[in-house]
């Protein structure tokens, strides 16, 4: 485990954040840094047709080694970590034979990960965990997908009596931003289907994934000297207020769970004159999709039906949708990938994402792609952990499930 241990810490210790409010692709010079790290890294262990192209994505191939026709698999993962908190100068904190109590990230700024809340740290008692120190987000999200499957490559490179047919694995800039698919070459990539290394727990096994959509909200006012304002200051700030509390006050994430939608308010800045307002949307089912973008629309339309028509304007974008329409008809690379688990002994959590993943953007491009365990937990914040015995388990799936496609295809 030595050597996925190390190749993940490097990976971490380079800053890819992306960034939302950049136009340009990748949204972030910084990612191409670790993209070319991993074309160097790929060449190395002995992969080929490694490429990097213009948008910075990084593709490669593992040949068959056997005579017969086997389906091309893949293997995905993204470069980049989010925009929600540092990914500079992370420090990694190892902690072997983890005993369960808390476990203090940051001792002067009484920092402490504990499981008293988050309780999935009791699933990985005894085992080596890997934390932040508190001042910046870890990467597992997605470098623990990326050292999987570079280290399964590596693997199978190194045991040729393991049986396998052509594998393609890609590494997607700007995922954390959503777009992380926008520029994916399906058919160059040239897999019949393919698997995203980007879940959480051990066993997770995800072909469902919320319908999203990204919102901003402009509440243009008017200032006025406030000694003269009566009946002539229009305060964006108060109007935000009233915006926020008409969306339905429990449908918010952490309000809700399952299948269950929300709207999400994730940033907001203003002053008297303007307020912006940023939102995301999300619900596993399409039709409850479309009504939660309508509503948030009539929240807007009511409120400029009340101080004016041009006082809130909003803007909705479609993100992605949910990929279970495309995975579907094509169940097998489920049952696949479920089947692997069990034969390494993982009991297979199969459950809809509560976010997106590439994936899902793929599945709609032609690339049917659900998406497996990473290992990490508590993502895009301080508090997040990887155990090192997941990633093994996650690169052990990735093998098992080469194993198997070419089993079934004799």
């Amino acid at each position: 485990m030595q050597n996925i241990t190390d190749r993940f810490v490097k990976y971490i210790t380079i800053d890819t954040q992306s960034d939302p409010e950049n136009s340009a692709f990748p949204s972030t010079e910084k990612q191409w840094d670790l993209a070319r790290i991993l074309v160097d890294e790929l060449q190395e262990i002995g992969m080929q047709n490694v490429t990097l192209d213009d948008n910075c994505y990084v593709m490669a191939t593992l040949p068959s080694n056997v005579d017969f026709k086997v389906p091309t698999i893949g293997f995905i993962s993204h470069i980049d970590t989010s925009p929600d908190y540092s990914g500079t100068n992370v420090n990694p904190q190892f902690h072997p034979n983890y005993n369960g109590e808390d476990i203090i990230l940051n001792k002067e700024k009484n920092i402490i990960l504990s499981p008293s809340y988050f309780e999935d740290l009791l699933l990985y008692k005894g085992k080596t965990l890997i934390t932040t120190d508190g001042t910046t987000l870890l990467g597992a999200d997605d470098k623990a997908g990326i050292a999987e499957i570079v280290t399964a490559m590596e693997y199978l490179i190194k045991h040729p009596e393991i049986k396998h047919g052509k594998i393609r694995v890609a590494f997607t800039p700007d995922e954390e931003v959503g777009k992380g698919a926008g520029m994916f070459d399906v058919k160059k990539f040239g897999a019949d289907w393919a698997y995203t290394m980007d879940g959480s727990q051990v066993g997770e096994l995800e072909y469902e994934n919320f319908n999203a959509a990204g919102a901003k909200v402009t509440i243009n006012g008017k200032i006025v000297h406030p000694g003269y304002a009566k009946g002539k200051m229009i305060n964006s700030m108060l109007i935000a207020n009233d915006f926020i509390a008409a969306l339905p006050k429990d449908e918010v994430p952490e309000k809700t769970e399952g299948y269950e939608g929300f709207y999400h308010l994730y940033a907001m800045k203003g002053e008297v004159e303007k307020t912006e307002l940023q939102y995301i949307i999300r619900d596993h089912d399409l039709k409850l999709f479309q009504e939660r973008k309508e509503t948030f629309q009539k929240v807007a339309d009511d409120l400029n039906k009340k101080i004016g028509s041009t006082t809130v304007e909003v803007e909705i974008k479609d993100q992605y949708f949910n990929m279970r329409e495309k995975i579907e008809p094509v169940m097998h690379i489920v049952d696949i990938a479920e089947e692997a688990m069990k034969q390494l002994g993982i009991k297979p959590l199969i459950k809809a994402i509560r976010g997106g993943t590439d994936g899902s953007q793929l599945s709609y491009k032609g690339l049917p792609c659900p998406n497996i365990f990473a290992g990490g937990h508590n993502f895009h914040g301080r508090y997040e952990y990887v155990a090192v015995e997941s990633m093994q388990l996650a690169t052990d799936v990735i093998v098992k499930i080469a194993q198997i496609t070419t089993e079934r295809a004799k």
